[in-house]
């Protein structure tokens, strides 16, 4: 592959994940304003925040997640490089721009409560699940969970993100003066957790993929993934049945929603990369644990 494809290949490959990512922060708005929004339902995270300060200062929700999000986005520049949060900026201030939009619409479901839970988390959890389908991020605890990890790796980002979740929908019982407000926002996020999943690798349970990678260029390859996707990596030596050249065999474990990421990070280092995605049932062991 020339260097002319090669370009060709990468304007292709970054327009699709856009286009799909935007699509997904479509859907996730459409959650939001005419789901569980209107509903008093606040669906956890930076947007559960805005939700219920929509409530008591009648303030935008998108605008309000977006200002709540910079400086996370901020911190986040600051421990996982511009890349990583250039495109969960662009993501975010998407989704936000679109939450206010079909606000403005003014077109919401307020019947029974659990279709709006249940209706709510599918469409929450199909736009998130395109978004991290192509290596996106909306920010917000994400960023926070990420950040902790990377400095204390013992705290797996699963555990971290609930955790902050468990918060918001705890703080949402408080000012809604409801408990079933904080019983139904539980419903959504648990249908959206399994909507991503759904969505990022079908209907699969399992909780880890595993990644072989065999690459003419295991240096730069493993440069690419401990540098800009910072997972660590194994690497084997081996040779090429039929060539006998050499060849190394990288192995990474991830969590499912970096799958992609890895994925796009070989193949930017070594475009003629062969990659075996597998599922792991568990994987333990220092700062990961899911």
């Amino acid at each position: 592959m020339n260097l002319t494809d090669r370009a060709i290949h990468l304007c292709r490959r970054y327009a699709a994940d856009y286009l799909v990512m935007i699509l997904g922060a479509a859907v996730y708005a459409l959650s939001v304003s005419f789901f569980t929004a209107p509903n008093e339902i606040a669906p956890g995270g930076v947007t559960g925040l805005a939700t219920m300060l929509n409530h008591l200062l009648d303030l935008p929700i998108g605008t309000t997640a977006l200002l709540l999000n910079i400086p996370l986005l901020i911190w986040g520049a600051i421990e996982s490089g511009w890349r990583f949060i250039i495109r969960t900026t662009i993501i975010t201030g998407a989704v936000s721009l679109m939450i206010d939009l079909f606000s403005l619409l003014n077109i919401v479901y307020q019947g029974d409560r659990i279709i709006v839970a249940i209706f709510g988390g599918i469409l929450s959890g199909t736009g998130l699940g395109l978004i991290f389908l192509r290596g996106g991020s909306t920010g917000g605890t994400d960023i926070i969970a990420r950040n902790l990890n990377r400095r204390f790796p013992y705290l797996s980002i699963g555990s971290i993100v609930l955790l902050s979740d468990a918060v918001v929908v705890a703080l949402s019982a408080i000012v809604y003066g409801s408990l079933e407000n904080a019983l139904y926002a539980v419903i959504a996020i648990f249908t959206s957790s399994k909507l991503i999943d759904a969505v990022v690798f079908g209907l699969s349970r399992d909780n880890g993929k595993l990644l072989i990678i065999i690459t003419a260029l295991p240096d730069e390859v493993t440069a690419e993934l401990t540098g800009r996707v910072n997972r660590g990596v194994t690497v084997l030596s081996a040779q090429g049945g039929y060539s006998h050249m050499p060849k190394g065999v990288i192995l990474c474990a991830v969590r499912p929603h970096d799958a992609y990421r890895v994925n796009t990070a070989v193949i930017n280092a070594d475009p003629t990369a062969f990659i075996i995605t597998t599922t792991a049932t568990a994987i333990s062991g220092l700062g990961f644990s899911i």
